[in-house]
């Protein structure tokens, strides 16, 4: 449900504009009133609505005034102008603070529903939008505690993308925001740190090494280790042994 608020003079057409968004079956509700700009800005930065209708011509602040009020503020309420004045000049204005949505006076039931419909339309997808990418992110946490505790697993980034249900291609660019590297790269190294400590235990083989750090062709572990470390995982625990005497 969608809050709005409506700023008019005329009681009469503050009234006759509930009973229009009440006949809409919109999902909006009117959760306040005011007959001057000046206490509509102090309610509207009180109850910060979803959607403003305000009358351009008010005594205290016009219409326009109040708009640009709101915006040096950083309320993000939608404004909806509301005139019985045809004039470009008002609508041109009205740009100026991002204000796309006029109705003039009489309201129509039809133009009140088009109006309001498409901000619905509008939010209806912001909102969607943020719920999405909050999904992501909380799974992008979960994603990485996975690395953590099973990086010597068989883990692909397509894997994990799948079983999290987040696009590989958005997976790949939210871990090298975050890591500064890509995935390929932060599990490789992950996982030959964690071969360099095996292999300080002289009872573990570097084929068993391999295996145990997520690697089942012994070979190519052996190319990776040479590559990240510059020499090969055997060569290393011989410089390491002699270190160690």
């Amino acid at each position: 449900m969608y809050s709005i608020f409506l700023a008019d003079d005329e009681v009469w057409e503050t009234l006759g504009l509930k009973k229009l968004i009440e006949k809409s079956e919109l999902p909006i509700q009117v959760v306040g009133q005011a007959e001057n700009g000046i206490g509509a800005l102090k309610a509207l930065q009180e109850i910060q609505p979803d959607i403003l209708i305000t009358d351009i011509r008010m005594p205290g602040l016009n219409g326009l005034e109040l708009s640009e009020k709101i915006r040096e503020l950083g309320l993000k309420t939608e404004i909806i102008l509301l005139s019985g004045y045809a004039e470009f000049e008002y609508a041109r204005t009205a740009l100026r603070f991002g204000i796309r949505n006029y109705l003039l006076k009489p309201v129509s039931q039809e133009n009140l529903n088009e109006v309001l419909g498409e901000l619905v339309a509008e939010k209806d997808k912001k909102l969607h939008t943020v719920s999405e990418e909050e999904v992501p992110e909380s799974n992008i946490e979960r994603i990485f505690h996975e690395i953590e505790v099973s990086y010597m697993e068989d883990i692909t980034l397509n894997s994990l993308a799948d079983k999290y249900n987040i696009s590989a291609s958005r997976l790949s660019i939210r871990v090298k925001e975050i890591l500064g590297m890509s995935f390929s790269k932060y599990l490789t190294s992950k996982r030959i740190q964690k071969a360099k400590e095996l292999l300080e235990d002289d009872r573990l083989s570097v084929e068993q090494i391999a295996e145990m750090v997520g690697y089942r062709d012994y070979f190519y572990f052996t190319k990776v280790f040479k590559k990240t470390e510059g020499v090969s995982p055997s060569s290393y625990r011989k410089n390491r042994r002699a270190i160690r005497s």
